[in-house]
């Protein structure tokens, strides 16, 4: 199998596995109990906590561990709207988010917030001028990706936050980074993002585990569940340390490597992009500024055409969000580009185990078996 969407999901890796292992039959102990046991796992809690928080460059007490990146959205949008909603009830967000976001704005509006969608150019970003644009004495949310994870577009999140905090002194910045964790730069401390999303299934850890970043700026912030005050009673329940662990080991080793890792990756996907420009009849969707997602079109060849004869030659790609099956992409939708892009195009996403010589098949079989196909 040649896998080649890696912004979906990613093979846990070895140090993951191993963590998760002992967690569930060594150090199963439950983290709140009071004897060695269990302070040996509340121990072991504590590091995992601590590898996380290195990997996003943050304190570790401003790291809230979750069930995913989802969740982590969630949290953020639902409490932020509760902490700051009577000093304000407008929102700004992007029209290309992931829908863990799009549909928690869609249930405010609901609850009668305003929010604004800032549109993308015709390469997937969106502008520093258009957030500034849309600022009012009534925004209290800001909540922009750090790379979208259709197009591979890298969003100026610093520049934004620092915008917001200097306009809207009391608004919140939150930014969903799960396509970026471990794949740009960035320091958590130093980002001005109030709040950070990060998954652990996107890293080479398993499902199941995510974390908020919570900055030391937002002195209160609602809770996200209550219980029996777990998570520094942000979110309460016995914590799912088989996966926590899981997430913990594939930051350390992440972290560790990752300035080849994403130089390897960017090389590889300036050399499948420097291929495929020499292709007639396949496109590609939007700027690819990370080192490992790109999107791809050819008119006339239906999506899931596209995917069945690649998976019929052991290859695996994505229509776009693994999380928006059937539907138009509304990332591209945005962009405004044409229903044959749109209704013709794939995501390619790499991660650090993938190889020329994969990539190589792929680009065989676009031109053996798909181009030919277009009508």
């Amino acid at each position: 199998m040649i896998y080649l969407d890696n912004s979906a999901t990613t093979k846990p890796c070895a140090a993951a596995l191993e963590a998760m292992v002992n967690a569930l039959t060594t150090q199963w102990g439950n983290p709140s109990a009071l004897y060695d046991f269990g302070l040996d796992a509340a121990r072991a809690l504590r590091t995992a906590r601590g590898q996380v928080a290195a990997a996003m460059g943050a304190e570790p007490s401003r790291v809230f561990f979750t069930s995913g990146g989802t969740e982590a959205d969630n949290w953020a949008v639902f409490s932020s709207a509760k902490k700051l909603g009577k000093r304000g009830k407008h929102i700004i967000t992007t029209a290309v988010e992931h829908h863990a976001i799009l549909n928690c704005m869609k249930e405010l509006e609901g609850q009668g917030y305003t929010v604004t969608y800032l549109q993308p150019d015709s390469e997937g970003r969106i502008s520093l001028d258009s957030l500034s644009q849309a600022l009012t004495k009534d925004t209290i949310l800001v909540s922009v990706m750090m790379v979208n994870n259709e197009t591979g577009a890298v969003m100026p999140i610093a520049q934004m936050a620092k915008l917001v905090h200097r306009v809207c002194p009391e608004a919140i910045f939150h930014t969903d980074a799960v396509q970026g964790f471990l794949k740009i730069p960035f320091q958590a401390k130093s980002l001005s993002a109030d709040l950070i999303s990060v998954s652990s299934h996107k890293i080479h850890g398993p499902k199941g585990a995510g974390a908020l970043y919570i900055s030391p700026r937002l002195k209160s912030f609602p809770a996200l569940l209550l219980g029996g005050g777990q998570e520094g009673a942000m979110r309460s329940g016995t914590e799912g340390t088989p996966a926590i662990f899981g997430f913990a080991a594939a930051c350390a080793v992440g972290q560790a490597t990752f300035r080849e890792d994403i130089a390897r990756e960017k090389a590889l996907l300036d050399r499948l992009v420097t291929e495929i420009s020499t292709l007639d009849g396949l496109y590609i969707n939007g700027c690819h500024e990370a080192p490992h997602i790109l999107s791809l079109s050819v008119p006339g060849v239906p999506t899931q055409n596209t995917i069945n004869i690649l998976q019929d030659k052991g290859i695996c790609v994505s229509a776009g969000s693994a999380c928006a099956k059937g539907h138009r992409s509304h990332v591209l939708t945005a962009m405004n580009l044409s229903p044959e892009r749109m209704d013709g195009s794939f995501r390619v996403s790499l991660c650090r185990d993938t190889t020329w010589e994969e990539l190589e098949v792929l680009l065989d079989t676009l031109k053996n078996d798909i181009l030919p196909r277009r009508r």
